[in-house]
């Protein structure tokens, strides 16, 4: 989440991840996904280097996991759609 500040002055958290667009004019404004808008204090540029910094700050706390083992990812090869026939399942008598 990153904390921008309504015109009063009260702070918020917004999920970046849900911000549409960003846009000046000359107050600015957040448009989330959904449609919602939000006008801050912060400048464009500000929001911006807000959500850089909050996906770094992501990304520095993921390589902190420790690396998981005995569950190596791969991936699946297709299958032949001839060889992969399996049974329907009859549908239970009463």
């Amino acid at each position: 989440m990153i904390v921008v500040t309504r015109l009063n002055g009260t702070r918020f958290a917004v999920n970046p991840d849900l911000i549409e667009r960003i846009h000046e004019s000359p107050d600015t404004h957040l448009v989330t996904l959904d449609g919602a808008a939000y006008v801050v204090l912060e400048s464009l540029a500000e929001v911006v280097e807000l959500i850089a910094d909050y996906r770094a700050y992501v990304l520095s706390k993921a390589r902190d996991f420790p690396a998981v083992t005995g569950y190596p990812l791969s991936l699946v090869p297709p299958s032949d759609p001839e060889e992969d026939v399996r049974p329907v399942p009859e549908p239970p008598r009463k």
